[in-house]
């Protein structure tokens, strides 16, 4: 009797999922803040965002279609002038290409122009993994990274493209050896990509090397990912979680909506975490219970066109709560320091913070490049730290690393940065 007490109390439990009471009001605000993102045109349309747009229950057809367009015309045109100026493209162009397929669009009929020559996204991604494989062949790891590699598998798989066995192969190895990894430390992200990745290619029945090899392969990263988690729920960090969760998904672990991993995604959107669009783009998804690997099914018919954007109500303004002390300490590659501090208004966004410290202190200087998550340091003290060197500027705040970038991390209590040019 007392068993069936229990079993009786937990199914009234689940019946009435207190924990997800506000499931769906939430993924509608979230929805909608996604949507709105798009309108901002100081930067780049981002394929990522039209991804998880599309991959939404909810849309607004009209502003994804706009959106798609300036895509094919911005986005596209960087990536060319990127191609001309010998920059590494892979991950950019998978993400283009799963936007595209996100649309239903014919990948076909989409060229890029290169060396005087125009070739499908699809061909040119081929070859850019021929690249890449080459040089992880060679110099035992990709020109760019084992996230963006996963994620050039990716897109072709979902594409209905063969990825050759010598490509897949390489991936295999590389979570076999442990060798997806940021410095000492596992790599969530990457090896949430590369599941997705290796997924893709078993649900396909695309040619592996070794099928066994492939199956040992994805029970390790699973196991990676679930080793991971956090006693908050969340893996890795709360901005790794969505990729964790989605790849988790993808390969075949059930996710209950009000588990612990999606449970810790919720309490961050409610609590404003994921403000970056990039961030939203990659946990949008999972509260939709989808995963880039639904993009092979994609159909674009019949779908929801009710999606708005709520008006901005009148920006206030916020009265000024004082400064905060921050000191910054420069560490090169040679492993020469300097030392920096400043005050600041507190709330200041830490790239804020960068600009008054180069306004008002000789002997600091910077400047950033651009990404899909926003600026990120590239050259402290005339001093650069690059990707082709495998390279870039560390940032720890009191000796914890930063998880978010320049542009989203802000300043609200005195503290010791530490700005470390650092290899990987």
């Amino acid at each position: 009797m007392i068993t069936l007490a229990i079993v009786s109390a937990l199914l009234a439990l689940a019946a009435g999922k207190p924990c997800a009471s506000d499931h769906e009001a939430l993924l509608l605000s979230f929805n909608k803040q996604l949507l709105q993102s798009v309108d901002t045109r100081d930067t780049l349309p981002n394929p990522s965002v039209h991804i998880a747009l599309r991959l939404s229950t909810h849309h607004n057809l009209a502003k994804e279609s706009e959106h798609l367009i300036r895509l094919k015309a911005e986005f596209h045109d960087d990536i060319e002038k990127s191609l001309r100026n010998n920059e590494l493209v892979v991950g950019r162009l998978a993400l283009y290409i799963l936007a595209l397929k996100s649309s239903c669009h014919d990948l076909e009929s989409v060229h890029l122009t290169h060396n005087e020559m125009k070739e499908s996204l699809l061909i040119h991604l081929k070859k850019e993994m021929e690249e890449e494989k080459q040089n992880i062949a060679f110099g035992h790891r990709p020109k760019t990274s084992y996230y963006q590699y996963s994620l050039g598998i990716l897109a072709l798989c979902v594409s209905g493209v063969r990825v050759s066995t010598h490509v897949s192969q390489k991936l295999i190895h590389a979570v076999e050896h442990r060798q997806i990894k940021h410095g000492e430390s596992l790599c969530v992200d990457s090896h949430a990509m590369a599941g997705m990745a290796l997924q893709c290619l078993k649900d396909e029945g695309i040619a592996v090397k070794d099928a066994a090899e492939l199956d040992r392969a994805l029970a390790t990263i699973k196991q990676r990912l679930l080793d991971s988690k956090r006693a908050d729920g969340h893996m890795g960090n709360e901005f790794s979680t969505g990729l964790a969760v989605q790849a988790l998904m993808a390969m075949g672990s059930q996710m209950e909506e009000c588990g612990s991993a999606i449970e810790a995604l919720r309490a961050d959107v409610k609590k404003g975490t994921y403000h970056n669009p990039m961030a939203i783009s990659q946990v949008l998804p999972v509260l939709h219970q989808r995963t880039y690997l639904h993009l092979k099914s994609q159909e674009c018919r019949n779908e929801d066109d009710t999606l708005t954007t709520d008006v901005d109500s009148p920006s206030e303004v916020l009265p000024s709560h004082g400064q905060v002390s921050l000191q910054v300490k420069v560490i090169k590659s040679n492993g020469a320091s300097s030392v920096f501090s400043i005050h600041i208004p507190r709330g200041s966004s830490l790239f804020e913070a960068l600009n008054l410290l180069q306004d008002k202190q000789t002997g600091f200087t910077f400047s950033t490049e651009d990404s899909l998550w926003g600026p990120f340091l590239s050259v402290v003290n005339e001093e650069q730290a690059r990707q082709t060197d495998r390279r870039y500027w560390h940032i720890s705040s009191d000796g914890n690393s930063l998880t978010q970038g320049i542009k989203d991390y802000k300043i609200d209590a005195a503290q010791k940065l530490t700005i470390k040019n650092t290899g990987y």
